[in-house]
This record gives C-alpha cells, structure tokens and sequence, in this order.
C-alpha cells in the first residue's frame, strides 16, 4: 500500500511566490489525510493532485497561518455535493473557533465531525491511528503521529510442512497465520518476527522537546519545523520555533529514516538552510511546495524524496477542473 506526502505548503507565517502556508496531505492507499490547512491550501491541492476526497484534518494548533484555510475548503467541498463525513480534529479551542467561523460563513450540509483532543489522544483508523502529542510553542500545540499497525511476520510455509501442517490440508496454513497452534505446531514456530507498520511524524510549530523526540524514535519520516537559522537562535528561543541544527539534532538523536524541514522563513535562503542542517544530521530534506515524499515499508528501502512530483498540472487540466465543478448557488 502506498504512502506519501504531498507537501502543499512549505513557508513560514506568511506566504512568498513561491511557499505556501502550512500544509501537508498523507495519502495512504485511498484515504486522504490533511495535517494543517494554510491560506490558500485548497488551490494548492487543485494545482496538485487535485482536491481529493479528504477523509481527515489534523491541525496543529490555531495561530491562523496554520488553519484558515480551511472555511473556504469547507465550503468548496460542499460546492462540490459532498456527502461522506468529514472529521476534522484539533487542539482545545477548535470546536469553538469553527463554530465561530461558522456563523459568519454558513453550515454545509455534509456531516461534519470537529473534536477537541488533548496530547495522548488517539484518533483510531482502519490500520493506523493519529496520536497527538505535546509540543512546545507560544499557544497550546500538538505535534502528530501517524502510524500503521504492526503487520504480522511472513509465513513460512515450508517450515510448516516440515512439521507436519498442511501436508493433508493445506486450509491448516490459514489457521496458523489466524494464530491458532495446529497438530502441536504454534505460529511463532513457522512465522518470523512481526514487522513494524510505517510512522510519520510531524511537530508543528514548536521547541526542540522530550516528547518530540521520543514520539519520533526511529520513525520513518520526520517533518520538523526550522523556521530560522542558527544565527537567530534566540529569536527562535523567545517565539517558541526551532532552529535548522536544532531540528537535525532532535532527528540525530531520535535516530530517524528521513528528516525533512518546513516553515523557513523567507529570510533565509533555502540551500543555506539545507546546508547547514545536513552538517548535523545527513538524511535531511528541505522541500518546496509540491514535492513528494514517498515512504515505503521498512523492508523495500528508505523514504524516497521527490523533487516537484506533485507540481501544478497543465493549464488544460486546471480548466477541466473548473468546468466540471457545479454551478454556483
């Protein structure tokens, strides 16, 4: 099953030609997943795969670079008939600041689900869930962590017929990988270790901290905030952000697969940034807007960068787009 990240907005607190606002889509197989919402997300997505079935928003916390984008997502999708349910869930304080918006821009009529979760909280799914955890910024902030379950180990099947299953019924092998122990054989005997389900982690805007890094061991791929440069590391101190070293120290330390860096501020030059990042920790990544990480399960190799793999289509397809979508009421 694929999985990927889609980085729509890549920029600091306020939007450059060539940055978005805060945004990332995880697609795993056919969900749909939103970690923040900027200004502007959804025309980013339009320019990119396309505003997609979103099944799930995750915001980090409130300061509005990094979710008021999403009213005017809210009420493209209803434009649009949408009829699934859509659940979007937060910091304390988001319930009430998408009522607020609420009143002024209108309901839509697709269920809406918005939930106020605190750090430890876990957003259950069909083969993964979302943890929230504890970061440190100038509001209340959460970081998240996406992860798979555990798959269980590969079936050996001739280890199995040289202990004796399946040699008369080979519907046996379907009960030891169930788990059941057959003619005295137990799964673990014919079964090898079970192997880890993918984790993506993602801070948010905040501090280098314990909880980050231990969310973060040895996790497939961390998308950590730099907003500055070591030579603002004092700025970053008092405005709770991290520095580009201090990111790529927390991935060293925590030991993960990829890092990859947003929320650069404009006065920074990217490849400065990158630079000086990767003298701490090498696997280090500063994407733009439409690049793609792709993170394949533990045993196929290491999250694959993918420079501009999710850029704007053609301007035909964009047209397409706008034509298809239903009159205005």
């Amino acid at each position: 099953m694929n999985l990927e990240v889609l980085f729509a907005g890549t920029g600091g607190s306020a939007p450059t030609p060539g940055r978005g606002l805060p945004a990332l889509l995880v697609r795993r197989g056919g969900e749909h997943v939103l970690v923040d919402c900027g200004e502007g997300t959804q025309r980013q997505l339009m320019r990119s795969f396309g505003l997609a079935e979103i099944d799930l928003v995750l915001l980090t916390h409130l300061h509005t670079d990094h979710w008021l984008g999403l009213p005017g997502l809210l009420k493209t999708l209803d434009l649009q008939d949408r009829t699934v349910p859509l659940t979007i869930v937060g910091p304390v304080g988001t319930t009430a600041a998408l009522a607020a918006v609420q009143d002024l821009t209108g309901r839509v009529r697709y269920p809406l689900d918005v939930q106020d979760v605190e750090p430890g909280d876990i957003v259950e799914r069909d083969g993964w869930r979302a943890e929230a955890i504890g970061v440190q910024h100038r509001t209340t902030a959460l970081g998240w962590v996406l992860a798979e379950d555990d798959r269980p180990g590969r079936f050996d099947p001739e280890a199995a017929r040289a202990l004796g299953v399946g040699l008369e019924d080979p519907r046996e092998f379907g009960l030891l990988q169930k788990g059941e122990t057959v003619r005295g054989v137990r799964p673990e005997q014919v079964t090898s270790e079970k192997r880890f389900g993918r984790r993506i982690v993602v801070s948010g805007d905040t501090r280098p901290c314990d909880a980050l890094r231990a969310a973060a061991w040895r996790c497939d791929l961390l998308v950590h905030e730099a907003t500055f440069m070591d030579e603002q590391a004092e700025r970053a101190r008092k405005t709770g952000h991290s520095t580009t070293s201090e990111a790529a120290a927390l991935a060293a330390e925590a030991e993960v697969g990829l890092l990859a860096l947003v929320h650069l501020s404009a006065r920074h030059r990217p490849t400065e940034a990158l630079a000086e990042a990767r003298r701490t920790f090498e696997h280090t990544e500063l994407p733009r807007d439409f690049d793609v990480i792709d993170v394949p399960f533990p045993e196929r190799g290491d999250p694959i960068f993918r420079p501009g793999a999710g850029r704007p289509r053609r301007a035909e397809d964009a047209a397409e787009d706008a034509a298809s979508l239903p009159p205005a009421r």
